[in-house]
């Protein structure tokens, strides 16, 4: 797999779109993953993007999309998220990455308004239309397993179930590291994901909350999930998802340790290659 970086972490840090990508390649990164919104971008960045990672021969390989709506119970709601994630698919295309990482978002008053069969059905639908636009297109949908309790896809079961029920080679998922140990998911159970994975996210927490930190900074036990995500042969990249820097002012630093230590992990696997 390749090692990769989710610019979010320059933009967080308010550190220019052409510096974070410069700095992407000098750490070594091999991929970077682009964290932005088409619909509240002008030509002008998407372009520049485009150019720049093209200039520095940093492939981009995935663009992070959240579409919560694609599950609101108003359906013109639903109808509007729909055509935003085509625009972001069409951004995938442009910018010849491989998937779009789509974040379904979480089951609306507690489970006691809305039946949630119905919230399920409505992703299912939804991402089967988007899943004949992204084949169109010839890229693909990685979704994301959420470690929060209401989480549409939230465990290894969900998201095999939902990938099932969607029935489409353009609806995938994608593997976090840090989720899956706030998810409780045991390295094994990425084993029922053979043929269903094609991206993955690293980073670390502290074992009771969302964190994205750099790899070293958690409580995460990384070996034997890498050692299971080496055996479902995914050709694609791991991408280190950071969260806001403690200091912004350090952000460099933040982004070359989390570079350094994902490369050692990956190493001692055989991962990176």
């Amino acid at each position: 797999m390749k090692l990769g970086l989710i610019n979010s972490a320059w933009v967080q840090a308010n550190r220019p779109t052409v510096f974070g990508l410069q700095k992407t390649k000098e750490l070594g990164f091999d991929t970077v993953d682009i964290s932005i919104d088409p619909l509240d971008t002008d030509v002008k960045e998407r372009r520049l993007i485009k150019d720049e990672c093209d200039r520095l021969a940093l492939p981009i390989v995935s663009v992070c999309c959240v579409a919560v709506g694609l599950i609101d119970f108003s359906p013109s709601v639903q109808r509007f998220h729909v055509e935003r994630v085509k625009r972001y698919l069409d951004l995938v295309y442009e910018y010849e990455a491989k998937n779009l990482l789509l974040v379904l978002g979480e089951y609306i008053w507690n489970q006691e308004v809305i039946p949630p069969a119905d919230q399920w059905k409505m992703g299912v639908e939804n991402c089967k239309v988007l899943g004949d636009y992204a084949a169109d297109l010839g890229v693909q949908i990685a979704l994301e397993l959420e470690p929060f309790k209401l989480s549409l896809l939230n465990s290894v079961d969900t998201m095999v179930r939902f990938i099932n029920a969607c029935d489409h080679p353009a609806v995938q998922a994608n593997i976090d590291v840090s989720h899956l140990l706030l998810a409780g998911v045991a390295p094994e159970e990425l084993r029922r994901l053979q043929g269903k994975a094609i991206h993955c996210h690293i980073s670390d927490c502290d074992g009771k909350a969302h964190g994205d930190l750099p790899p070293g900074r958690g409580v995460v036990d990384f070996e034997p999930y890498l050692r299971e995500i080496k055996a479902l042969g995914i050709d694609g990249a791991m991408s280190i998802e950071l969260e806001f820097s403690p200091q912004p002012s350090k952000i460099v630093e933040w982004v070359e340790e989390a570079y350094r230590e994902t490369d050692k992990l990956m190493q001692a696997v055989g991962l990176r290659g």
